[in-house]
């Protein structure tokens, strides 16, 4: 049901040996053992508020429901008290949304003593030890915790089995233009092709978004070369593709009219034809791209003749 674990990384390993009260309560006035398994009533569960991923494959969740139909909830999810008869989430949200699925409605559970930062710590890892997990969700993981914990990216790497640049290159994802995240999050782009956008770090937006709109269709590596040629080049290379450069032409173009105008100016060009949009709320902000466009018009008419010109 689960996947497997990377090398050196656990759950329990977050924990430090420690002595647990010896009667715990549990619903009802029972007393059990330290970490003992219980059943605990669904109804009876509240939500993990460290919990950062944003999306569970619905097939593999149907999977799940279907396994525990059949052979039940082979692995307890792990729990703290929340007060009033009530447990918090800590590990195991994507199972008990399918115990629901399944019309399960108690599940195994262990409870733990642990802080706030031990529970956002254990749900960071069970997200990792999962192979679907989007890099998007990995990195507001990282970030939650050295925002509302104070953790290094040192701290955060040592925790959780990753090298501190593999942390750090999450957490400058979330510099990613929004668009650009949202390819992420559905699984449209990679992880490969993130880093591989991240190179474009300084360049305007709608030059990192147009590339990684390309990237959906390239490989990582065709992805790093394009880039890389981008950013190498200062005039046309002749090894690159002319549609291509032509692309990227317009993209600076597209830049300079956006600043200029003041305006979300689209160029769109498909095998060298194409328009240009220029988009206006209302007709206070028509009048002004119109002054605009002309003062442009006139200055370019007014503009003194080149040599060629003279020598007509």
């Amino acid at each position: 049901m689960e996947t497997s674990k990377p090398p050196g990384v656990s759950l329990a390993s977050l924990l430090p040996p420690r002595q647990f009260p010896a009667t715990p309560l549990i619903p009802g006035g029972a007393v059990t053992p330290p970490d003992s398994v219980l059943e605990i009533p669904l109804d009876s569960l509240d939500a993990n508020p460290y919990q950062t991923r944003t999306s569970l494959d619905e097939d593999s969740l149907q999977e799940l429901a279907d396994s525990i139909r059949t052979m039940g909830l082979l692995e307890p999810i792990v729990v703290r008290a929340n007060g009033g008869g009530r447990y918090q989430v800590i590990a195991g949200e994507r199972r008990v949304k399918a115990c629901y699925m399944a019309g399960v409605y108690k599940v195994p559970a262990v409870v733990r003593q642990v802080t706030d930062e031990q529970a956002a710590e254990m749900t960071v890892i069970e997200n990792l030890l999962r192979e679907d997990v989007n890099p998007m969700d990995q990195a507001q993981a990282f970030h939650r915790l050295m925002d509302e914990f104070g953790l290094t990216p040192e701290q955060i790497a040592d925790r959780t089995g990753k090298s501190r640049s593999g942390v750090t290159n999450f957490l400058r994802l979330l510099h990613l233009p929004e668009r650009v995240q949202n390819l992420l999050r559905s699984g449209k782009l990679s992880l490969g092709h993130a880093k591989a956008l991240l190179a474009l770090d300084g360049q305007p937006e709608d030059i990192v978004e147009d590339f990684a709109a390309q990237a959906t269709s390239l490989s990582v590596r065709k992805t790093e070369e394009l880039i890389t040629r981008f950013l190498h080049s200062e005039v046309a290379d002749p090894t690159i593709e002319h549609g291509r450069w032509l692309r990227l032409s317009l993209l600076e173009a597209q830049r300079d009219l956006r600043e200029t105008l003041a305006a979300q100016v689209a160029i769109i060009e498909n095998g060298g034809r194409g328009h240009i949009r220029i988009p206006f709320a209302d007709l206070y902000e028509f009048d002004r791209l119109f002054a605009s466009l002309t003062s442009i018009q006139d200055a370019a008419i007014a503009r003194p003749a080149g040599p060629a010109s003279a020598e007509k």
